[in-house]
């Protein structure tokens, strides 16, 4: 795996929102912001945050099949892990083809569980035992860190592992948790010749 990290101290093209950030807080402006969200993520925080993804979609299955309110999960999951308090996230589900984009919390948990979204069957339904990332490359910069390659969802019934692309995008929120600002999944490509 690559990693890339382009932080510079000082260049003045990247360093202008942290020193920002600095003169705030040592101002007392920043009353409720943790010093955690400051800080530039770490490549041991991003793969915490996909293992994080990985059991949140086996817990939303896990529910399911145990009869337990698996919309909650799916509700948790959402809101503690992509950045729909913050706006717009850029969404763009595996299993989507009429509505491709999720720019909201709602359909989003429709994807996962179903219900807003009629071609919506609920992917963490599935269910799926065990999410594995491997990622191809990782950027981490200042405000962000990213993340591409293709994670492994083994379904519970069968153990057969389906192949799957990705691109992760997180930023600190406030609070300094990693939250999930772009998702893009996709089936790989299969030739016909």
């Amino acid at each position: 795996m690559k990693i890339y990290s382009k932080r510079l101290l000082f260049n003045p093209m990247r360093s202008t929102p942290i020193i920002f950030l600095l003169i705030i807080q040592m101002a007392g402006f920043s009353e409720g912001m943790d010093r955690q969200a400051l800080l530039p993520i770490s490549e041991a925080e991003l793969l915490a945050a996909q293992k994080t993804w990985g059991e949140a979609i086996v817990s939303i299955g896990k529910a399911y099949t145990q009869r337990q309110d698996y919309k909650a999960e799916a509700i948790k999951t959402v809101d503690e892990l992509y950045d729909y308090a913050a706006g717009p996230v850029l969404f763009k589900p595996t299993k989507a083809a009429k509505n491709q984009f999720r720019s909201s919390r709602e359909s989003a948990i429709s994807y996962f569980v179903g219900g807003e979204i009629a071609e919506d069957h609920g992917f963490a339904l599935q269910p799926w035992s065990a999410v594995r990332f491997e990622n191809s490359a990782i950027i981490l910069e200042e405000s962000f860190a990213a993340a591409m390659g293709n994670y492994f969802f083994t379904n519970a019934k069968s153990g057969v592992e389906a192949k799957v692309e990705y691109s992760f995008i997180y930023r600190r929120d406030s609070q300094g948790a990693l939250r999930i600002q772009l998702h893009h999944s996709s089936l790989p490509y299969q030739p016909e010749h």
